[in-house]
């Protein structure tokens, strides 16, 4: 089983982490830019962070035979903090870069008029950089939080099939289905999407245009549960084709609109038990 996860937050697992997904048949995986957990003070952190995600993940996810790609964005959280604003101006510096393959996180938190300027803003630096969208749908009142992006969407002119609505669940897969979006589902193990669950609404809506993730970040979540969903798939009838493209060709689809995204020589993982320094467990980046 081969798995493409479309989003997980590897800035906050562990190295540990990544040797348990490369055992289990992850061999890519997207990192959206998100809220850290605290808030940050000024644009600065933000640049770091994407630096971060452009630079450190990609070189240590490779350690393990995994290629890691990128999207950036204002979170929706911080949308609403002024320091964090200016964030806005540093995002087409960053949206050149080849291993940035969508925007996002974008969308809605509290559904803010903040919220609604960043998220139409950043779908037009989708539409300028010719480059998809990755929309988080909110965690309260996801119903009417998904019929708001749908709309933004609309009004901002990127062509639908380019947009995926992320977090979706039974009560708003229907709002998505029809309008030429992507559909998006985090795995957890207590909230959003269970590998059951997951059976369930592909039995009903069929595989094409699905993406289902970890969402993996420092909350209870479990990046290894896009390999419990392909094999919930398995025992539920649907053929080792179907689960390739939900947990492969799907992603793979959906990012390689971006023309960035690079696959090429993933069995030449580096060997993270040699060339260390000073005793530590995996290669180091910069000097």
């Amino acid at each position: 089983m081969r798995i493409f996860d479309p989003h997980i937050h590897m800035t906050s697992r562990t190295t540990d982490d990544y040797e348990r997904m490369a055992a289990a048949g992850v061999r890519a995986v997207v990192e959206p830019a998100f809220w850290l957990g605290q808030p940050r003070t000024s644009p600065a952190s933000f640049a770091d962070y994407f630096d971060s995600l452009v630079g450190w993940e990609p070189f240590r996810a490779g350690q393990f035979g995994i290629r890691h790609h990128a999207t950036v964005a204002l979170n929706p959280k911080e949308a609403n903090d002024p320091r964090c604003r200016p964030v806005l101006d540093l995002l087409p510096r960053y949206l050149d870069k080849d291993a940035v393959v969508a925007v996002g996180e974008i969308g809605y938190d509290s559904m803010t008029p903040e919220e609604d300027e960043a998220f139409a803003a950043q779908l037009a630096l989708a539409v300028a950089h010719d480059l998809p969208a990755l929309v988080h749908t909110p965690h309260r009142d996801k119903a009417r939080g998904v019929e708001r992006s749908l709309a933004v969407v609309a009004e901002s002119g990127i062509e639908p099939g380019r947009v995926v609505l992320d977090h979706l669940n039974e009560v708003t897969v229907g709002l998505v289905r029809d309008t030429g979006c992507w559909l998006g589902f985090s795995i957890y193990p207590d909230t959003k999407m269970s590998p059951p669950r997951m059976v369930e609404l592909l039995r009903t809506y069929g595989t094409e245009r699905v993406l289902v993730n970890s969402a993996a970040d420092w909350g209870r979540s479990d990046p290894l549960l896009t390999r419990a969903t392909g094999e919930a798939m398995l025992l539920a009838g649907f053929t080792d084709d179907d689960v390739d493209r939900v947990l492969w060709r799907n992603p793979v689809e959906f990012y390689g609109q971006s023309g960035r995204l690079d696959l090429t020589g993933l069995d030449a993982a580096v060997d993270a038990g040699t060339g260390t320094w000073a005793g530590n467990s995996i290669l180091r980046g910069g000097s």
